[in-house]
């Protein structure tokens, strides 16, 4: 077994750099991807990974020339090798609590409204209480393989489906159902269910993959949810886009009052049938390891919470 004594010796911290190389690349599956990720050459990477399994006496990784993957000895070694950097970042720290900066990279995905909306305002005070921190934001609406693309932190808007990944539940973000004035002044203000088919009202289809079934307009029915089939030319799989849209007067949407309601401020956008709303979207934080997160992705963690917290309704 790798690394039996708990103290890190002089020789584990040379060893360092290639451990959080092996690492990366063990995750991610590929040395080109983990070069890119950590800033090298890949071929420092695939040097690096070498001289640690020469070191160690065994092979760690399976390669082929499509994929990468941890041998037996590789997966006991990756465990263990997580385990000994989050030990070295907190022995940093140990003493310091919140009065010493964050420090190295740190790379995090969003959705794109939440993004825009929210989490980039209030950066600069993060960024500046942390200057060396490099952060690392992607912003998507499609659901990001944490591991084989090296996230430390997802925040995610819906239900989790990976058992395998740990969440931490933050609340649940308010629907509504929104559109512009000019779209209402042509297709009337529909108050129920009925008036939805009855003025022939249109939505506009949103779902992560474009040809993907659209979810539907989702409405509360008894102690649940149903969902109507309205019809819509438009299909889109970003936030940004379908916001776009309903201001442009192209039909109805649900979204989160997070993203729109400062379109409900300036008139842009109208709120319509504020009793058949859709269900709140559950908000989570999403690491893929419970123990032994690093002090900077705890830290990103605790403020993107408090962030988020204003905007939230508890469960």
């Amino acid at each position: 077994m790798f690394f039996q004594n708990e103290t890190i010796s002089r020789r584990e911290m040379q060893n360092l750099e290639p451990i959080l190389i092996f690492i990366t690349v063990a995750e991610m599956g590929s040395f080109t991807r983990a070069a890119d990720s950590l800033g090298i050459h890949k071929g420092r990477a695939s040097t690096a990974v070498r001289k640690l399994e020469e070191d160690v006496g065994v092979r760690l990784l399976h390669r082929t020339t499509r994929s990468v993957q941890l041998t037996e000895d590789g997966r006991a070694f990756h465990s263990r090798a997580r385990d000994l950097l989050a030990e070295v970042d907190d022995l940093h720290s140990m003493f310091a609590g919140d009065r010493v900066a964050l420090r190295g990279r740190l790379r995090v995905d969003l959705p794109t409204e939440v993004a825009r909306t929210t989490i980039v305002p209030a950066l600069p005070d993060f960024m500046a209480a942390h200057p060396d921190l490099e952060l690392e934001m992607s912003s998507t609406d499609r659901q990001v393989d944490l591991v084989q693309e090296g996230f430390d932190c997802v925040l995610r808007l819906g239900p989790i489906r990976d058992e395998t990944l740990v969440s931490r539940p933050l609340g649940l973000l308010r629907m509504v159902n929104a559109a512009s004035p000019a779209y209402l002044a042509r297709y009337g203000i529909p108050r129920s269910l009925e008036d939805l088919q009855r003025q022939e009202h249109r939505t506009i289809h949103f779902s992560t993959m474009l040809g993907a079934r659209p979810y539907g307009w989702e409405y509360p029915d008894g102690d649940s949810y149903a969902t109507l089939q309205l019809p819509g030319a438009l299909h889109v799989n970003s936030a940004q886009t379908y916001d776009a849209a309903a201001l442009a007067g192209l039909g109805l949407i649900q979204a989160p009052l997070l993203g729109i309601g400062q379109y409900f401020k300036s008139g842009a956008l109208v709120e319509i049938m504020p009793d058949f709303r859709r269900r709140a979207l559950p908000v989570s934080l999403i690491v893929a390891h419970r123990s032994n997160l690093s002090r900077r992705v705890r830290a990103f963690m605790k403020w993107i919470e408090d962030v988020l917290t204003p905007y939230l309704e508890m469960r």
